[in-house]
């Protein structure tokens, strides 16, 4: 069998309407923006990708538009003409020539990955170690802002056996609304559901400390990311005294930063998120850092649609364990598709495919209607 190369690399900016606004401490979406990466291969197979952020800019150092130029100038003539079956082969040329830009990274990798499935007629996860369960915890963020919204949000979804876990986004707010916003929800669901909170970083170590005391003694689960990514000994610091687990997102950048996060002490739990590391591969070497130094794991993130949703997905089933669950909810917020067959979500799950690669399929004639010109 002649060798299966690498003969085009596209991307493709997509936007989405979402089921109402999404409100971060950083951003409010109207919408999300997909990067869809489709790599053609010889023997006539395609792997499909995505990189998607949060807000343009609002969240990290990459964006739809610096994405989608990126790989347009950058990766794709460092890739095409390249063995399309070897992963680790392709990469390692784009680590060489290429620094950080980890969401790009990830589409690739991803769509790698996906051709390979498909090409061995297997699974991803089976091409990551193979999996360890067929489905994953989902989480539902509450992002409205409003605190009877939310709570009616919340009841709706126990009623649906949709999530019982749900992330409040806070910090936007003066800390004292915010505190009472969020006692207020735990004490409506009660023991009926985790609640969870993430500051995205809009705290400082002051307002950190009393906002983990008060939230850790009312019943909240987990604290992500209260103050920012820089503040090193100060991210030790409430590691250590707060009474509820504090688990770093925006901390890690790399997997070089899971590693220095874990040598300091600095979380007990890692938000796991394959756009920053760059990639199911990479993702899952943040989570061997992770298991190593006894710190939990959690299946983050980047509100992907169902094409970046599953890449998490088929990472996450492999992992002993996911002691956190995952939030991998991005395509429900979504009011349109443009995969043939929308994911399954059923009984507090997401239930992931056996079929070759990712298992899905690009809706042609959605991805053109939805595609920017």
């Amino acid at each position: 069998m002649s060798q299966a190369l690498i003969e085009s690399l596209e991307a493709i900016i997509v936007d989405l309407p979402t089921i109402r606004p999404h409100k971060l401490a950083m951003h409010t979406m109207q919408n999300q923006t997909l990067v869809i990466v489709r790599i053609r291969c010889s023997d006539g197979i395609e792997g499909i990708g995505e990189a998607t952020t949060i807000g343009g800019l609002a969240y990290g150092n990459e964006s739809p538009e610096s994405i989608k130029t990126n790989l347009d100038a950058h990766f794709a003539p460092l890739l095409v003409g390249q063995d399309a079956s070897n992963v680790n082969a392709a990469m390692i040329r784009l680590d060489k020539a290429i620094k950080g830009n980890t969401f790009a990274r990830s589409g690739v990798e991803s769509a790698l990955l996906d051709a390979q499935g498909k090409r061995l007629g297997l699974p991803v996860s089976e091409l990551l170690g193979g999996r360890v369960r067929d489905s994953l915890e989902v989480a539902w963020t509450l992002a409205s802002g409003d605190t009877a919204r939310d709570i009616a949000e919340a009841e709706q979804m126990l009623d649906l056996r949709r999530h019982r876990i749900f992330k409040l986004k806070i910090g936007a707010n003066p800390l004292e609304h915010d505190l009472r916003h969020v006692v207020a929800i735990k004490k409506a669901l009660g023991d009926r559901a985790s609640v969870r909170v993430d500051v995205n970083q809009y705290w400082d170590e002051s307002q950190a400390i009393r906002g983990c005391q008060v939230l850790g003694e009312n019943g909240i689960d987990l604290i992500e990311q209260p103050i920012s990514r820089i503040n090193r000994s100060g991210q030790v610091r409430l590691n250590q005294r707060s009474p509820a687990p504090i688990m770093a997102d925006e901390s890690i950048e790399s997997v070089e930063d899971a590693f220095s996060l874990a040598a300091d002490g600095a979380a007990s739990i890692f938000a796991l998120k394959i756009a920053k590391n760059g990639g199911p591969r990479a993702v899952l070497r943040t989570a061997q850092i992770a298991e190593a130094a006894g710190i939990a794991l959690y299946g983050g993130t980047m509100l992907e649609g169902s094409v970046g949703t599953l890449a998490s997905a088929h990472a996450f089933v492999t992992l002993k364990q996911l002691t956190w669950h995952t939030e991998l909810f991005g395509p429900l917020l979504l009011t349109e598709e443009i995969v043939t067959k929308p994911l399954v979500y059923r009984d507090f799950q997401l239930h992931v495919p056996r079929t070759p690669g990712l298992g899905l399929t690009l809706d042609e004639e959605r991805l053109a209607r939805f595609a920017r010109r």
